[in-house]
C-alpha cells in the first residue's frame, strides 16, 4: 500500500479559514487607520479655522464685545462653523474666548475641537 499524498480537505479548510480571518482582521486595521487619518486631517482644519478667528479678534485691537456669534469657515473644501462666546473676567481688562469649531463629518454635525484664550485691552 503507497503512502497517502497531499492534503485532506479538512487541512485545506482550516488553511483558508485562517487566512480570511488573517484578511478580515487587516481590512478592520486599515479600515482604522483611514478613520483616523481623516478625523486628524479634520481637527486640523478645525485649528486653522478657530485660529484664525481668534487672530483676526487680535488684530483688531479692541476688547471683543460680551456676548456669541457664529462665523462660516472653509478650509480644503470642507465647510466649517465657528462659534465665538466672549464672556467676561472677574478683570474687566480682559475677556475670556472659546471658539468651537463644528463640521459635517460622514452626514451629521459634530464639534470638531474646541479653543479657548483670554484677551486683553490695548
Amino acid at each position: 500500500m503507497k503512502p497517502a499524498r497531499g492534503f485532506t480537505l479538512i487541512e485545506i479548510m482550516v488553511a483558508l479559514a485562517v487566512v480570511a480571518i488573517t484578511l478580515v482582521a487587516g481590512l478592520q486595521a486599515t479600515g482604522a487607520l483611514t478613520r483616523q487619518a481623516q478625523r486628524q486631517t479634520d481637527q486640523w482644519l478645525a485649528q486653522l479655522c478657530a485660529e484664525n478667528e481668534l487672530t483676526r479678534l487680535r488684530l483688531i485691537r479692541q476688547l471683543p464685545g460680551i456676548g456669541n456669534s457664529t462665523v462660516a469657515c472653509e478650509q480644503a473644501g470642507q465647510r466649517m462653523q465657528v462659534q465665538l462666546v466672549v464672556s467676561p473676567t472677574p478683570n474687566p481688562n480682559f475677556r475670556r474666548i472659546d471658539a468651537v469649531v463644528e463640521g459635517d463629518v460622514e452626514g451629521r454635525t459634530v464639534r470638531l475641537l474646541s479653543i479657548s484664550t483670554v484677551q486683553g485691552r490695548f
